[in-house]
């Protein structure tokens, strides 16, 4: 529509400047001929006005009189002419012919001519021309359509292959991954973001499988032991040192059973903020002086030495991006199993920071670990056999290590049977 609009917009203008060329010549025609011979003024008249399709000429003195050629019936009316006369030169439509006029000065007088005609050529030339327009349209729109339905295909196929990923991908196969290809495009975003929402359900469906086997065997285990000294108990009759023993025996497995039902609650606890853990600023050096002051109320002042091996400038590379009150649970935890297992002796906490990391190395000299044991300690529920002697529900370094990983973190083990155990964890600032 643009091109032809443009097109005929050009034609009609092309028209006009003939029309234009035409009232000069007759200009020069009617108003100079008494300087050429009749015989040149007619071969001037057949060659130059009489080529345009139906070509009238007028040419109209001040009394507003056709002059030079004869016009039984003014063709053009006076508001025409004094318009002319007026702006000195217009351009106008009637009907299918396009007419001009001219104001034009000479020693005869001043005279107004208006020239018109219609553009058959022209107007045969738009119409070939929409018409072609029109066909070219329709085939160049029908290439359009199988290409862009080819090149849609083309760009959503990589889509089409998620969805048929996804369409895999069930309760029971949660570990599938959807590919996520080697670009930086909208489709490898949308299957990162879906992998890391299909982990996020499989961590929950893992930690929902993993809490309700480790509750059902932890739970199971003192139960039936005081199950079966109740019994015990009840079959005869016993000395009152006998009694003694078996309520002794009963208020240990009770006691056992009260931390373990308290692990797995925290476990749950820690399993429900997994996940979902609301992320804030905390400053690691302030936290751990609230751990300190925790064991300082239960202990009594001096167990725990906190040595600040480094400080930087800048208070914020003193934080994390953390949840306050899980990374309290595990730090609280390390000290707490640091207590336990040296008997109350002195723990040491080195605490360093910098531009780079956040590290803190928590050292006890108590029973420490058997080499074998130490990748192991951290699942959950595990003991090593030196330290079933001492109160516990083999959880504690399970949840640290699992809150630390959370936020990115670093856990490692150092230890020596006998010696003693220093346990580190480390956060690196995002670069």
């Amino acid at each position: 529509m643009v091109i032809y609009l443009w097109f005929h917009s050009f034609i009609r203008n092309d028209f006009f400047t003939h029309l234009n060329d035409r009232a000069n010549v007759a200009a020069q025609l009617y108003l100079k001929a008494d300087e050429i011979t009749a015989d040149s003024l007619g071969k001037v008249r057949q060659h130059y006005l009489k080529s345009l399709p139906g070509e009238l000429v007028r040419l109209y003195d001040s009394r507003n009189s056709s002059a030079f050629i004869p016009d039984n019936k003014q063709h053009w009316d006076l508001q025409t002419i004094e318009t002319v006369r007026k702006k000195k030169y217009v351009e106008f439509t009637d009907g299918g012919r396009q007419v001009l006029g001219i104001y034009y000065k000479d020693n005869q007088g001043n005279f107004v001519i208006l020239v018109s005609a219609t553009d058959i050529e022209g107007q045969h030339r738009l119409d070939k021309m929409l018409q072609t327009m029109i066909v070219v349209f329709f085939i160049v729109g029908g290439l359009l359509y199988f290409v862009s339905r080819l090149l849609a295909t083309q760009a959503l196929s990589p889509i089409n292959e998620v969805v048929k990923q996804m369409q895999l991908i069930k309760a029971t196969n949660l570990n599938l991954r959807v590919n996520e290809g080697n670009g930086k495009d909208e489709i490898s975003e949308l299957a990162r973001n879906f992998n890391r929402l299909l982990a996020h359900l499989e961590n929950a469906f893992e930690l929902q499988k993993t809490y309700v086997a480790n509750a059902s065997h932890e739970l199971r285990t003192p139960i039936t032991t005081i199950i079966g000294e109740v019994e015990f108990a009840l079959n005869k009759q016993h000395t009152p040192a006998e009694n003694e023993k078996t309520l002794q025996l009963v208020l240990e497995e009770t006691e056992r059973l009260r931390d373990t039902i308290s692990g797995l609650m925290e476990l749950a606890q820690v399993d429900m903020d997994y996940t979902a853990a609301e992320l804030n600023p905390v400053r690691m050096d302030e936290l751990l002086w609230e751990v300190n002051e925790f064991w300082t109320n239960r202990y009594g002042a001096g167990l725990l030495k906190i040595n600040i091996l480094n400080l930087p400038e800048h208070e914020g590379l003193l934080n994390i991006s953390a949840n306050r009150q899980l990374m309290f649970i595990a730090l609280n935890n390390l000290v707490g199993n640091a207590f336990k297992f040296s008997g109350r002796q002195t723990v040491t906490c080195d605490f360093y920071a910098d531009e780079r990391l956040i590290r803190l190395k928590i050292t006890d000299s108590g029973i420490g670990i058997p080499s074998d044991d130490i990748d192991k300690v951290v699942r959950s529920f595990y003991r090593s056999d030196n330290a079933r002697k001492f109160a516990g529900t083999g959880i504690g370094l399970f949840i640290t290590q699992k809150i630390v990983q959370l936020f990115n973190g670093r856990l490692t083990i150092h230890s020596t049977e006998g010696m003693g155990t220093a346990i580190t964890i480390q956060f690196l600032h995002a670069v």
